[in-house]
């Protein structure tokens, strides 16, 4: 890969990230606007019943998780930290799906993280899925979390699948460097019991 293009990716990426982050600002300020104050208004259907618009203020972690949980900020930085070295050691370099991924994470929780300092510890979440049917509802979210959630499971089946093809490409690549090392070569490589014959 040649530095133009490492470096256009990672101008990608960082496009990504913007956008996720300007979409996910904006749907919130709409959500705040027109919906407060938080749990006042009914379900506003998007998809029939099952998907909607409901806004209240989350205090936890992405889908409500550890909820003024003391260790919260901890995680969300060892999160950030964690997401900043992997995107380190593939800047100016790596495929552009990767690049892509990360800028989803990335803008995702730089997302959620501008919406706690803006708003004293709380995030805005509005995305309201349920199948009323069975009793169902999955925890509201907003744009952020959906993003982050997306990229870690598209990130998570890159790595582990992409990484049994890379594998796989690579020795067919070395094999067709050198021939010597295929599984052929080394089996027409063993003595046959002719050849052992006339050479003792």
């Amino acid at each position: 890969m040649t530095a133009r293009r490492a470096r256009f990716y990672d101008v990608l990426a960082l496009f990504i990230a913007i956008m996720v982050i300007v979409l996910d600002q904006w749907t919130k300020a709409l959500v705040v606007e027109h919906l407060s104050p938080p749990g006042s208004k009914p379900f506003i259907p998007i998809l029939g019943q099952y998907l909607g618009l409901y806004y209240i203020q989350n205090n936890g972690a992405a889908f409500s998780l550890l909820e003024n949980s003391a260790i919260l900020s901890v995680l969300i930085l060892a999160a950030i930290g964690v997401v900043a070295y992997l995107y380190a050691r593939i800047i100016n370099s790596g495929p552009l799906i990767y690049k892509l991924i990360f800028g989803m994470i990335i803008g995702g929780a730089l997302g959620n993280l501008i919406d706690r300092l803006h708003h004293g510890g709380y995030v805005v979440d509005f995305i309201f899925f349920r199948i009323p049917q069975i009793g169902y509802q999955f925890a509201i979210f907003n744009l952020a979390d959906a993003c982050i959630s997306v990229g870690v499971v598209l990130l998570f089946i890159f790595v582990v699948f992409g990484g049994v093809r890379r594998g796989d490409t690579q020795e067919r690549q070395d094999v067709k460097e050198n021939p010597a090392i295929s599984p052929s070569s080394q089996r027409g490589a063993a003595v046959r019991p002719g050849e052992q014959d006339a050479q003792s």
